[in-house]
């Protein structure tokens, strides 16, 4: 009985690893690269030889303009997730740009692999996110000023909307190399083939008119 309670501890070490969203790497560098015959495969991307490395695999440039924000939602979100920036392979974290015009919004929206930080450099921002079924779809919202940070929890619907007359910018970290994004508005009236209308119907209670009108637009994406 004595070893009781180290064999809890090994079985919840392991419970840990084997949940984990993203690798931890068991090499100092991982560098992503579309060349197959590099070798070694980690979760979806293949690494570069670590002896062929350079400083520019570590560096990402995508940050220094403004995203153009001249689109239907008034916003640009910039990623650095591992497609863009190789060097976050196997690193578990990743960022974004958000760029925003007055009245942007980056609209509801989840991270299915990753937890996201939002820190505000520029404007004012209304932001929030909704909690699952279990917590009764509880908003949880507050306005942003520059030098605000606030987190939005894995997986959990939250938008951004500039609520200025002026632009604004913020910066965004994220708990994965590849957090993914689903736009909810996208992926349920925009789905390609469409859902069916008798699903959208029921589902949110409108007539097949609404429906229609709905999945006739052209639904943007912003990233």
């Amino acid at each position: 009985m004595k070893y009781l309670p180290i064999s809890f501890l090994i079985l919840a070490l392991a419970t840990v690893t084997a949940f984990a969203y993203d690798p931890s790497p068991l090499q100092d560098i991982c560098v992503a690269t579309n060349d197959l015959n590099s070798g070694v495969f980690v979760n979806g991307k293949f690494c570069k030889d670590p002896k062929q490395a350079t400083a520019d695999d570590f560096l990402f440039m995508g940050f220094r303009n403004p995203g153009n924000t001249t689109n239907p939602l008034g916003s640009k979100v910039t990623p650095a997730f591992v497609d863009q920036f190789p060097g976050l392979n196997t690193l578990g974290i990743s960022m974004a740009r958000l760029d925003f015009a007055p009245g942007g919004l980056n609209p509801p929206h989840t991270h299915p692999r990753g937890t996201e930080v939002l820190v505000v450099v520029e404007g004012t921002l209304l932001v929030g996110f909704v909690t699952s079924n279990q917590l009764n779809n509880t908003l949880f919202t507050k306005v942003l000023y520059k030098g605000d940070v606030f987190v939005f929890p894995i997986g959990l619907i939250h938008f951004q909307l500039n609520i200025g007359n002026t632009y604004a910018l913020a910066f965004a970290g994220l708990s994965s190399q590849s957090p993914g994004v689903i736009t909810i508005a996208n992926a349920v009236f925009g789905a390609k083939p469409p859902i069916s209308a008798d699903v959208l119907t029921k589902a949110f209670q409108v007539d097949k008119k609404v429906v229609d009108y709905l999945q006739a637009q052209f639904w943007y994406d912003n990233n």
